[in-house]
């Protein structure tokens, strides 16, 4: 039984009609990147950053797991498998994948602004006067920049621990995520899905340039 660690970018839930929200200028839905993810932002417009984060669960609950999300999860039945996903949707949960590490936060969980434990199930739109039990606002459980990113240090033991890494849709640019590949062992192979997969000096590199549905497929009947 091998121990499988996925990584997965935005690439994994495009198939799925998950909307990135980034277009080419860099702008989120028409907006600065800083308005709308990250804590400044948020003390400016908290309407305004409840709104883009409601409009993108519901969205996310308008859509299913797709193939390759059902055939990460059906890879538990003969290998240990961990995920670990820069994705903020619960696809690869509702796939039935169970261990599943978000390393920016989950869109259809809350927390508190001040307690880090505070954090609840939350399916609904979040809107101003949703206080936590100290009376505070809740907000989006999303990693903005300029946040530490809490479930990095579980994703760099359970990288080390991989004998196979496979890396899907994924530009491998934005940091500390892109980072995780450097913890996989030397003797690990790594198996990088994307369509336009990003220059790289990761060590045992194995590159499937597909999308993730048919990349998972192809790599899959050679494990």
């Amino acid at each position: 039984m091998e121990n499988i660690v996925v990584l997965t970018g935005a690439g994994m839930s495009a198939e799925s009609g998950i909307n990135t929200f980034r277009d080419i200028d860099g702008l989120w839905e028409g907006h600065d990147i800083m308005e709308v993810a990250s804590p400044q932002g948020w003390q400016k417009d908290q309407n305004l950053v409840l709104d883009f984060y409601n409009k993108r669960r519901r969205q996310l609950l308008e859509v299913s797991p797709n193939s390759a999300h059902k055939q990460l999860a059906d890879l538990e039945t003969k290998h240990h498998v961990s995920i670990i996903t820069q994705n903020v949707d619960d696809l690869h949960e509702r796939a039935g994948s169970t261990n599943v590490i978000h390393l920016h936060g989950e869109l259809c969980k809350v927390r508190s602004q001040i307690d880090t434990h505070d954090i609840r199930e939350w399916k609904k739109d979040l809107i101003i006067g949703d206080l936590c039990k100290h009376g505070q606002q809740l907000r989006p459980h999303i990693v903005w920049f300029g946040e530490e990113v809490p479930m990095m240090e579980q994703a760099i033991k359970t990288t080390q621990q991989a004998t196979i890494l496979i890396i899907i849709g994924t530009s491998m640019q934005v940091y500390p995520a892109a980072g995780l590949s450097s913890y996989a062992p030397d003797t690990a192979p790594v198996y990088y899905i994307d369509p336009k997969p990003a220059n790289t000096s990761q060590k045992n590199l194995i590159v499937l340039k597909e999308k993730a549905t048919s990349g998972v497929a192809k790599l899959l009947k050679t494990l």
